[in-house]
Parts: structure tokens; C-alpha cells; sequence
């Protein structure tokens, strides 16, 4: 005896047994790829049909888009949320299958797309690696950290990403233009800007830094989020240390660097980790220019700005620290940030050292600096026989933001009540 509902089960699938194959795919080539996803669910037999279905090459042919070039706006969201639907599809149709056994199944279908691998697309803005993320990011949500390594050393294998990122990291910056900027693509287009959950972004930043040295780490943060330069397209090796760079271009590398801050439970990872990091990258290729590190520190905010200056001042490189201070406030007054933060975080490295003869020298240095640091621009900007407008003005914002400095770092002295 058998109950209604197992009646039905056995009435829906011998439907389907009794259709010719033809038949069951024109009806589900009626349905859109959401609602074949949804169809996929509802039985192991109806999951069999749609996998076999999204199998055959007419559906590929239909479905897998493969136009990446010089799309328009509207275009570019169109294809990007079809790949979506497509990640939710293959995600619920494969769903029985070891993550190992999907992948395969998956990516042999994608794998054959050029835009979606290293080294076979050309085009500049191709459209392919970002459909590749927004699918990756569909497919795999949810799925727990063992799953995702997984994806990734398979990712990794598929692309043979590695030995072309071993070769750029341990070549001089900028020798290898091209794969710098492919990997840059990769790298960010598939596994880390398609998350807008931190924990997501952080998992894959991660997997990507911890196979190499510190040294090595810098190089390729550098290569993912460092400023390009504007025509070309490529890495902007000597921007940082030939001129000053505005906000929006440190901006991307000053989250990367708080992603890593924040998850130092990683195992092999410390604040000591960060810092060499920070400390490694700020003399790539070679030392920055000042203002820039100033800058890439404010935009880091004041928990890793104040660790990294304690760091140095408990190793006793006061020149170093006081240099930076100044430039830190000169960024404040630049940018436009209270001058009652630079206050506060010098404040705070003061109470690194432990006697007041101690604290004292600090502030006799970062005094001296002020003073250098403002002649040596006087000197450069009146030097020759012409006036250098961009140093003058630098100049003269620095004199504006020592005297805001100092009076707000006085008025905090003033405050206090009297012994």
C-alpha cells in the first residue's frame, strides 16, 4: 500500500520517464536559469535531468556567455548577474557531489573559456574575471573554510597561478609588467573584491600572503593593491617614491593592511607580522617617499598607526619616528583630518618610554625635526634661480599645521588641573 504522496512522487517521475529526452529538454529549455536551479531541487531524479541537460553543448552554447569585451555599463550588469545565476545554478545541481568531484564537473566547462584564464585574453577591461568572481562568489557562500582551501588549491592548480606569482615576487619590480597586472586582475577580480564580508575578503587575502616570506608578502600586497599608473595601466613601482600620492591612491593598499591587522588569531600570524610587512613594503623598491608612508599610516587609522610607531620608538629610532610625526601632521592639515588625532597619537608614543628624561629627548627630537624639516624645504623651494611652487606650498601648509600642532598639543597641558 502505498500513500498519496508517494503516489504523486511516483506519478511526477514516471512523467518524466515516459517523455522521449527530446521533449524533457525543450521544456526545460523553456525555463531561465534560476528557475532550472530551483527545478534541480526538488528530486534526485529532476537534479540527474538537469545535470545532464546543462551537459550537453546546445545549453553551453546558449547559456555560458563568452562575450567579455567592451561591454557597455548595463551590459556588464547583465552578464555579471547572469554568472551569478549561473553559480547558483551548478551550486544546486551539483550540491550531492564531493567538493572535489563538483569542482571537476564545474570547471571543466569553464575552463575552456580564455577569458577566464591566465594568459589567453589580452583585451584591457575584459569583462571575464569579474563574471568568473560573481560566479565563485554564488558558488561557493556558505561553504566552511576547509571547503574553500580546497577551492583554492584547486583555483590554483587550474590556473598555474603560483609558479607565475614565484616568478614576479622574486624578480625586480616592474621586470615583468604584464603578468604583474594579470595577476593583480586575478587575484582581486576572483578571489577578493567580489566579498563585501570582510571575514570572506580577509580568508582569501590570506591564502594568498601566507605561502611566501615576509619580504615576498610585501612585493605581491604591492602588486595587488598599489597604485597604477593612469595610461598604462601597470604598477606604479616608482609613483610611491618619486611623488606624493593623494588618499585615494594608498587607499586600497590601507585596507589590506587593516584586513590583516584584524585577524592576527590566523595561526603564524602576529602584530609582529603586520609590522615587518608595512616596514618591508614602504621601501619597495626603494625607501618611499615620507609623506606617503605619513599618509598610508593615517589612512590605516590610529590602532596599527600608533603600533607601528611604538615599535620603532621602543627600538630607539627617534629620528625616524619624529620625521614621520611631522609628516603626519602635515597630512592632517593637508587632508583635512582633526589635529587633535596627531595630538592624541603622540600622546600615546609618549607614554612608550618609561622616564621623563626618556620622554623628553623624544620630544627635543621631534622638535629638531620640525625645525630641519621645515628648512630643508625653505631651501629647496627658494634654491636656484626659479621658485618651486608645489615645495612652497608644502611649505607653508606645514607652517600652518606645526603652529595648530602646538597649540593644540599645549592646550591639552593647560587643561589639566594644577598639583
Amino acid at each position: 500500500m502505498q500513500t498519496r504522496s508517494q503516489n504523486s512522487s511516483c506519478s511526477r517521475d514516471s512523467l518524466f520517464h515516459r517523455l522521449p529526452s527530446e521533449v524533457v529538454d525543450i521544456i526545460l529549455g523553456k525555463l531561465s536559469v534560476l528557475e532550472l536551479s530551483v527545478f534541480g531541487m526538488t528530486s534526485k531524479e529532476t537534479t540527474s535531468y538537469v545535470v545532464n541537460y546543462i551537459s550537453t553543448q546546445k545549453w553551453t552554447n546558449k547559456e555560458i556567455t563568452k562575450e567579455f569585451h567592451h561591454p557597455t555599463y548595463q551590459e556588464q550588469q547583465a552578464t555579471i548577474g547572469h554568472y551569478k545565476a549561473l553559480g547558483l545554478l551548478f551550486k544546486r545541481c551539483t550540491l550531492l557531489l564531493p567538493t572535489k568531484d563538483r569542482l571537476k564537473f564545474i570547471f571543466s566547462r569553464f575552463s575552456e573559456i580564455p577569458c577566464f584564464m591566465l594568459e589567453h585574453c589580452f583585451v584591457q577591461d575584459c569583462l571575464g574575471f569579474a563574471c568568473l568572481g560573481g560566479f565563485l562568489q554564488t558558488l561557493i557562500a556558505g561553504w566552511d573554510e576547509l571547503e574553500c582551501r580546497r577551492v583554492f588549491n584547486f583555483l590554483c592548480d587550474l590556473t598555474n597561478i603560483l609558479p607565475k606569482t614565484d616568478t614576479v615576487i622574486h624578480s625586480k619590480p616592474g621586470a615583468h609588467c604584464f603578468p604583474e597586472v594579470e595577476i593583480r586582475l586575478f587575484c582581486r577580480k576572483v578571489l577578493l573584491d567580489p566579498w563585501s564580508n570582510r571575514l570572506e575578503c580577509q580568508f582569501w587575502l590570506i591564502e594568498l600572503l601566507k605561502l611566501w616570506p615576509m619580504v615576498s608578502q610585501a612585493h605581491l600586497l604591492l602588486i595587488l593593491y598599489g597604485p597604477l599608473l593612469p595610461e598604462e595601466g601597470t604598477v606604479g613601482w616608482q609613483e610611491m617614491v618619486d611623488r606624493v600620492l593623494p588618499n585615494d591612491e594608498l587607499w586600497d593598499l590601507a585596507r589590506a593592511l587593516l584586513l590583516l591587522f584584524n585577524k592576527l588569531e590566523v595561526k603564524g600570524w602576529s602584530p609582529d607580522s603586520i609590522l615587518g610587512i608595512l616596514e618591508e613594503l614602504t621601501v619597495i623598491p626603494q625607501p618611499w617617499h615620507v609623506e606617503n608612508v605619513a599618509r598610508l599610516l593615517v589612512l590605516c587609522g590610529s590602532h596599527l598607526c600608533y603600533t607601528f610607531l611604538a615599535s620603532k620608538a621602543l627600538n630607539g629610532r627617534l629620528q625616524e619616528i619624529s620625521r614621520l610625526i611631522v609628516y603626519i601632521i602635515l597630512v592632517c592639515e593637508k587632508d583635512g583630518y582633526h589635529m587633535n588625532w596627531a595630538v592624541k597619537l603622540v600622546q600615546q608614543v609618549c607614554q612608550v618610554f618609561n622616564s621623563d628624561p626618556a620622554k623628553l629627548v623624544f620630544l627635543q627630537n621631534l622638535e629638531n625635526t620640525f625645525a630641519e624639516t621645515t628648512r630643508d624645504l625653505f631651501e629647496v623651494s627658494v634654491g636656484g634661480h626659479f621658485l618651486d611652487g608645489d615645495t612652497f606650498q608644502t611649505l607653508c601648509i606645514l607652517l600652518d599645521s606645526s603652529a595648530r600642532f602646538h597649540s593644540k598639543f599645549l592646550y591639552t597641558f593647560l587643561k589639566r588641573p594644577e598639583v
